[in-house]
């Protein structure tokens, strides 16, 4: 299979289908208000979300769920356990079935620990900024 080169989030979110497109759409605005400071990229062929050095969490779309990648090391999955448990898919995968309503408070807290998480990194490695 081709891999296809994004080269902006805006191109990663028009080449989605309209169904998972309006969903990333809205996920997309939920992280970008919960970490205004963080730098939308393009990594690994999707959308992440750069923050002191490191990666808030990584967004991708399929056919049937969406997932926010969260990059190890991270207290995240044992923290929010109980929420994720029905979500979590390997290591640092989170999927979110489609045909559910996005949980946009368990984003937002997603997404704050995940930037808390990086900025206690940042202060104990100044160089990591």
């Amino acid at each position: 299979m081709a891999r296809t080169e994004y080269p902006s989030v805006d191109a990663y979110l028009a080449a989605q289908p309209e169904r998972v497109r309006a969903i990333l759409a809205e996920v997309r605005a939920i992280i970008r208000e919960t970490v205004p400071e963080a730098a939308e990229v393009i990594s690994y062929q999707v959308p992440a979300y750069r923050l002191h050095g490191g990666f808030v969490c990584y967004l991708s779309g399929f056919k049937a769920h969406y997932s926010l990648s969260f990059p190890p090391p991270t207290a995240l999955f044992e923290t929010f356990a109980g929420p994720l448990a029905a979500n979590v898919k390997g290591k640092a995968a989170v999927r979110f079935p489609l045909s559910e309503p996005v949980p946009a408070a368990l984003i937002r807290d997603l997404c704050r620990f995940r930037a808390i998480e990086l900025e206690a990194r940042a202060a104990a490695n100044p160089r990591r900024r």
